[in-house]
C-alpha cells in the first residue's frame, strides 16, 4: 500500500470578501488528517463581526471531524455562519446525521449573501 502524499489529502482553502461577508471556499477531503487549514481560517474569522459563508460545493469527502468543526463554529459564530452549496456527499452526511436541521444551509453562495444586511 502506497502512503498518501500530503498534497493529495490537503484541503485547499480560498478566501474573498464580497457584499460585506467573508467567503471561504473549501476544496478536497475534510477529515482528521486534513481539516486543520479550515480550522485555522475559522479561528481567524472569529475575531471579525462579518458574516462567514462557507462554500462546500467542492468537498468530495467529509467525516465526523468536519461535522464537529462546523457545529463548534456555529456555536461560536451563530447566525453569522452560513453553509453554502454543500456537495452531494456533504449534503447526504448532513441529512444522515441530522446536522441539516441545525446548521444554516443555503443552495449557493448568492443565496447566503442575500441575507447579509
Amino acid at each position: 500500500m502506497r502512503p498518501s502524499q500530503p498534497s493529495e489529502r490537503a484541503l485547499r482553502i480560498s478566501e474573498r470578501n464580497e457584499s460585506g461577508a467573508l467567503i471561504v471556499a473549501v476544496d478536497g477531503e475534510a477529515d482528521l488528517q486534513s481539516v486543520e487549514p479550515l480550522q485555522a481560517v475559522l479561528q481567524q474569522a472569529a475575531d471579525s463581526d462579518s458574516p462567514l459563508v462557507l462554500d462546500l460545493s467542492a468537498v468530495g469527502f467529509a467525516d465526523s471531524t468536519m461535522l464537529n468543526l462546523l457545529l463548534r463554529a456555529f456555536s461560536e459564530f451563530g447566525p453569522r455562519l452560513r453553509i453554502a452549496a454543500p456537495s452531494p456527499f456533504v449534503r447526504r452526511l448532513f441529512v444522515l446525521t441530522g446536522v441539516d436541521t441545525v446548521l444554516p444551509l443555503y443552495e449557493g453562495v448568492d443565496e447566503a449573501l442575500a441575507e447579509v444586511s
